[in-house]
């Protein structure tokens, strides 16, 4: 008998080879998603906020290992179907929110390079989505009689209210000319410019007669130009997810790891009072990042005091109005489920060629907690690794007996199972 909800050989592959390396798959995500209905739930509506024009701001907070990086790239899957475009980067000691050396811009960099859209989901959509806005521009102007320059000039205006919009507005218009014209360079220019890749003012000037370029001073700015952007280009705003935010709480420096809270606290309060027009933040963090007291967001006052959780959602309650999302360990039952799936996902959603019957996923739990005790609750990464190594060894050798190989799985080292990994997997329910 097969499953209606079969697997694509493609989407098989990039979740297995994904998963087995310890990393969150690209494609596919929703086949293996168990549990987090509620947080799936308060993410959509946040979506639908920023559609509307709204903003919003969440902290993903958990263990190494707990889910944080699948929960990111699962919202933005989400979000990229509701017609968002969707920025993404891991922070590390070269990128930072905040910096004098180079660090914020290499964040934005990053960041736009990683530019997702629905039909280009891998990233590299910046220029796509200016061209959907020149052709937009186009076609209002053939409708109204009047020159694309001008139709491009007037719906720009709301830009250069902003700062650092009036030369934004003009990278804009240097991109149409040279689309008009047939020059090449000049539209390379505007995107190196757009990307944050040039280096110095002179040569910002000299090529597209503008005045500033995209440094660490300015790239909130630029990201808010962004979502104002991505909504005149028919798109519904902008979704930009940051994980690894705990390298900012390892920053030794104190100046420097306020200077970027400080970052943190504009971009709380902008989303807050609903002053930023489309645009969303999804940062990922562990308890430390968020509720160390010495070195934490805690530790800045003004952020405690907004990120603080409701004290009456204690004892089994939750409360997933507030910024901050945690992500609570998985039940047993919500493991037996994902194995299910991901045995589903091996066989191709063809029930018919599962490796395992069910009582071969109650055997293999039960061996595995017995090795690891309750730790493989709260990180499933190596369980689900080693579920998909008996597999493919199952795969591999059909005269093999699956009672025989149980006994034998190894988790992980076993020997420490502290996750020290930055690759997180997390399972949701559908």
């Amino acid at each position: 008998m097969t499953n209606q909800n079969t697997i694509k050989p493609r989407e098989r592959e990039s979740i297995i080879q994904a998963l087995r390396a310890g990393v969150v798959p690209r494609v596919g995500q929703h086949h293996i998603q168990v549990a987090r209905d509620g947080e799936i739930r308060a993410l959509l509506s946040d979506i639908d906020r920023i559609a509307d024009g709204g903003s919003c701001v969440r902290f993903v907070i958990g263990d190494f290992g707990s889910g944080k990086t699948f929960f990111l790239t699962l919202v933005r899957a989400m979000a990229t179907e509701r017609k968002l475009v969707t920025l993404h980067a891991d922070l590390n000691p070269d990128r930072r929110l905040h910096a004098t050396g180079g660090q914020a811009r290499s964040l934005y960099q990053e960041l736009v390079r990683n530019m997702a859209t629905r039909s280009k989901p891998d990233g590299g959509a910046l220029t796509s989505v200016v061209e959907r806005f020149i052709s937009s521009a186009q076609d209002e102007a053939r409708a109204q009689a009047i020159s694309v320059e001008n139709t491009i000039q007037h719906r720009l205006t709301s830009l250069k209210e902003m700062v650092g919009g009036y030369d934004f507005a003009t990278v804009l218009s240097a991109y149409w000319k040279g689309y008009e014209d047939g020059n090449e360079a000049l539209k390379s220019d505007a995107i190196r410019w757009l990307r944050g890749e040039f280096t110095t003012r002179t040569d910002a000037r000299a090529a597209l007669n503008v005045r500033t370029i995209i440094d660490d001073g300015n790239v909130y700015d630029m990201l808010k130009l962004l979502a104002r952007f991505t909504r005149l280009s028919g798109f519904s705003g902008l979704m930009i997810g940051i994980d690894e935010m705990v390298n900012l709480y390892k920053l030794a420096n104190t100046q420097a790891r306020n200077a970027n809270y400080e970052q943190i606290l504009r971009i709380v309060n902008d989303s807050l009072q609903g002053s930023a027009v489309g645009l969303g933040f999804v940062f990922g963090g562990t308890p430390d990042f968020l509720m160390n007291s010495r070195k934490g967001l805690y530790s800045y006052e003004a952020l405690q005091s907004r990120l603080q959780e409701n004290a009456f959602a204690t004892g089994g309650l939750t409360d997933l109005t507030g910024p901050v999302i945690r992500l609570q360990s998985l039940t047993g039952e919500d493991l037996f489920v994902l194995l299910h799936r991901l045995r589903n996902v091996q066989a191709l959603g063809d029930s018919s060629k599962y490796l395992l019957p069910d009582d071969g996923l109650t055997a293999f739990l039960e061996h595995v907690r017995s090795r690891i005790g309750d730790a493989y609750f709260r990180t499933p990464r190596n369980t689900i690794k080693a579920f998909l190594d008996l597999l493919a060894v199952l795969e591999q050798n059909p005269e093999t007996e699956w009672t025989d190989l149980v006994k034998t799985v190894k988790v992980g080292s076993e020997a420490n199972t502290e996750v020290e990994d930055d690759d997180e997997l997390a399972t949701f329910r559908i």
